[in-house]
Formats: C-alpha cells, structure tokens, sequence
C-alpha cells in the first residue's frame, strides 16, 4: 500500500506538467511569428483557438467518426495518426498524441498545413465568432 500512494500521485501529476492552459497573451506571443499568415491576422487565430480548445493543449472532442486534439483541435481523420481511425491520411505525419503536451511547435507546423489546404475555415468557429470586433483579443503586452 506504501508503494501505491506515490505511483498513483504521479499518475495524478504527470499529465498535468504536460499539459498547458495558455492564456491570450502568452498564446499571443508564441503565435507572432505567423501574424498574417495565410492572410489570417493574428486577433482572428486567437480569437478562434479560444472558441475551439480555451486554449487548453489537452483539449479532445470525441466526434462520430473522429477526434480532435488539442490547442488547434487537429482531427485524426486527415491530419494525424491514431488507433481510433488507423486509415487516416495522416498529412501532418505526426501521432495525434503529440498535439496534447506543452510543446506547440509541432501543433503549429500542422496548423500551418491546414491553412495551407483548408484555410481558416477548417475551425468553425472563425466564421461565426471571429470575423467581427476582434480587437478584444489583441494583447497589450505585446
């Protein structure tokens, strides 16, 4: 039973170190360097990755036919590789697991890809909550 408690306290910890909550501001700077990418101003990207995750790195919606991971909830039916669809096209060439830790760099390289192919309208959210009044998400700080 000694052994138990810790184990299950850092089964308890771990995912939460792998996790991150961003806030506007600190999402806003990491996300400057695509400012205007695809034609997408950066207000517009906060904007819709606040209506798509709350910003949550570990955010997963469980569709019929699909999950969508993390910050930019990237979905497993095209983008990346999971048990739950194993013919996914995978164009990401990425684990859809990878998209739940604190690291967004590989998050925002896909995110790129779908712009690219998709557009910004990949993220239904932009359309109807993010095309309007979008000085409320610029960060002073920056």
């Amino acid at each position: 039973m000694r052994f138990f408690v810790p184990l299950f306290l850092v089964g308890i910890l771990f995912p939460a170190i792998l996790a991150k909550q961003f806030t506007k501001c600190e999402l806003s700077q990491l996300l400057k360097d695509i400012d205007g990418y695809g034609g997408i101003a950066l207000p517009e990207l906060i904007c819709t990755m606040f209506h798509t995750s709350g910003y949550d790195t570990q955010a997963i919606v469980e569709n019929n036919e699909s999950t969508e991971y993390g910050l930019f909830q990237i979905s497993n039916k095209l983008w990346c590789k999971s048990s739950q669809v194993p013919q996914s096209r995978n164009i990401c060439d990425i684990s859809c697991d990878k998209f739940l830790d604190d690291d967004i760099t590989d998050d925002i390289m896909c995110a790129k890809k779908i712009l690219d192919i998709k557009g910004i309208d990949y993220w239904l959210a932009h359309k109807a909550l993010c095309t309007e009044k979008l000085e409320q998400w610029l960060c002073e700080k920056l």
